[in-house]
């Protein structure tokens, strides 16, 4: 693990409480190497996740006069998924900062989105605790802003609910979804599906979950215009 004063020179932060901090970096695998017990992050991420809510739903809001209540709601849960605050937890460096045990290798951290995600939480969380409501608020619109002000209603489409509804209006049957292949190792796998009407295959997607690979696959039949 990397000294914090590098986290702290970069976000601006003149801590009161270093051990929040710590404690927003700290895996549960490091507590059997400390003989610690609930020494980690993982109260810190329930608290920053409820922070992180709160202030991309207030700076959607604000951005995007233009979208109703459920695209804001569909908006602020594809920016605050898993994969998105892993990215940005990559983005900004946390790894580095990261305590583990010895039953896991940085390799695992690297590839692992949950932890990645739950870290990102937690910094929030300690950074809340520590100096406050407005000060949070500024960091997260900092990282978040592109992607806030960059958002495309393109991403929050559910493209499988789109094509069910469009081949039930014609048809009055429902399409199915099939795992073509798995790879990579168990944490960082990629999933190939194709979505298929009457045995016959209408797109293909792939993702690094099963429901984001079945989406991509359901893009990609609408993309063509899949007729039967």
């Amino acid at each position: 693990m990397e000294d914090l004063s590098s986290f702290f020179k970069k976000f601006g932060i003149k801590p009161k409480n270093k051990e929040l901090y710590e404690l927003a970096f700290t895996h549960a695998s490091f507590n059997s190497d400390a003989k610690t017990s609930h020494h980690d992050y993982e109260r810190l991420e329930f608290l920053g996740d409820s922070v992180l809510d709160f202030v991309v739903a207030t700076n959607l809001y604000l951005l995007h006069p233009e979208l109703r209540e459920g695209d804001l709601t569909k908006a602020k849960a594809y920016l605050v998924q898993s994969k998105s605050l892993a990215s940005l937890a990559r983005k900004e460096g946390f790894i580095k900062y990261i305590r583990i045990g010895h039953s896991l290798h940085e390799e695992d951290v690297l590839n692992n989105n949950s932890i990645l995600e739950d870290v990102f939480e937690a910094v929030i969380g300690a950074t809340y605790l520590d100096q406050g409501i407005n000060f949070v608020s500024k960091m997260i619109y900092k990282i978040f802003i592109d992607d806030m002000r960059n958002f495309n209603t393109d991403q929050i489409k559910d493209y499988k609910s789109i094509l069910q509804e469009a081949m039930q209006a014609e048809y009055r049957e429902s399409v199915q979804y099939r795992v073509i292949d798995e790879k990579g190792p168990p944490h960082f796998r990629t999933f190939y599906v194709e979505v298929l009407f009457n045995n016959i295959v209408l797109g293909k997607g792939e993702g690094k979950s099963k429901k984001e690979a079945e989406q991509n696959a359901a893009k990609d039949a609408l993309n063509k215009k899949a007729t039967i």
